[in-house]
């Protein structure tokens, strides 16, 4: 089936804003940089996993599921909008979260998770996911109920569809906006956002690069996942896939001493978006990306006649759990 025939269950508040920062822009002497608001797809606070649960949540419901089972930390942004998705749906969802303490602090994403009602599991150790879904799946057939798991960031080749259609946003805005972006930047991480931008920028024409910058991990390891998944999603349509490794994208230098853990830079860049458009970021993943944006940019990678866009995946429940390692940001 081609993307048109795929099943769809429309939870998003699409299009998002294509916004111009004239402010930032002016901050940093140019190019003309724009912000791609996916942080505004409106789903339980919004967030790019929107987009993906689209699609995975229509595939759930045409094999007639009653729960939806992902996985993620006690912080997750997936997690948050899967849980909101379930409901949505007329579905239970079942949560497998990440987390070092037996009775973590009800905040932020898990705080909405709770308000929903999401059956939530606490694990230790990464390594323990699958099992524990799979445990999970056969709980719920035992009583007759029908499972639908989703792994961590809806990253597979149904999920990465949302990104795929993504794309005709992404030309479309741009020409009305009468821009020829040089670049799109965005968060690489499990590959699902970044497999469907690749995928839907060949199947769709975009003439600019579209760029992944690293949150964990290195390029070699983002290349990999992000053409496996939009290889998947290539599969899905029954179309061969028109991607080759080398069309894959990422940029590296952004990760810092790990996943999740704060760069000076990445700081910065929350700080420099906050006060000069008042829009958040989150230190885990759209800082870091901002970060690397705004270093090509202060490198001179482009011209000041030139735009650029941000695609901003979300994030910002996580702010309120996060108020130990924002201490520069609100200094």
């Amino acid at each position: 089936m081609g993307l048109n025939e795929q099943p769809r269950m429309r939870l998003a508040t699409l299009p998002t804003p294509l916004q111009y920062a004239a402010n930032l822009t002016r901050e940093l002497g140019g190019p003309r940089i724009y912000l791609k608001r996916d942080d505004l797809t409106g789903l339980a606070f919004g967030g790019n996993k929107t987009r993906k649960l689209e699609y995975l949540v229509a595939d759930a419901r045409a094999q007639g599921a009653t729960h939806l089972i992902t996985v993620g930390g006690t912080q997750s942004n997936h997690v948050r909008q899967t849980a909101a998705a379930a409901r949505a749906a007329g579905m239970e969802c079942v949560l497998l979260l990440n987390s070092d303490s037996d009775d973590p602090p009800l905040e932020g994403n898990l705080l909405i998770d709770r308000i929903l009602g999401a059956d939530i599991r606490l694990i230790t150790a990464a390594d323990e996911r699958t099992i524990g879904m799979e445990q999970a799946a056969a709980e719920l057939r035992d009583t007759g109920a029908v499972p639908y798991l989703i792994p961590s960031g809806g990253s597979n080749g149904v999920g990465a569809l949302g990104y795929v259609a993504a794309m005709l946003e992404l030309n479309h805005q741009p020409w009305e906006a009468g821009i020829r972006p040089g670049g799109l930047y965005f968060v690489a991480g499990g590959g699902g956002t970044h497999g469907g931008i690749a995928l839907g920028a060949a199947l769709f024409g975009a003439d600019y690069p579209v760029i992944g910058v690293m949150i964990e991990d290195t390029a070699p390891e983002g290349v990999e996942r992000a053409f496996g998944i939009a290889a998947a999603a290539a599969e899905r349509m029954g179309i061969e896939n028109p991607l080759r490794p080398e069309d894959v994208v990422c940029a590296d230098g952004h990760v810092g001493p790990g996943y999740g853990i704060p760069t000076p830079e990445c700081l910065d860049a929350m700080r420099l978006l906050a006060r000069t458009e008042g829009v958040l970021l989150d230190p885990v993943y759209t800082a870091k990306a901002f970060a690397g944006m705004v270093a090509d940019v202060r490198a001179g990678k482009y011209r000041a006649d030139e735009s650029v866009v941000f695609l901003h995946t979300g994030g910002a429940p996580a702010l309120f759990a996060m108020q130990d390692m924002l201490g520069p940001v609100l200094a």
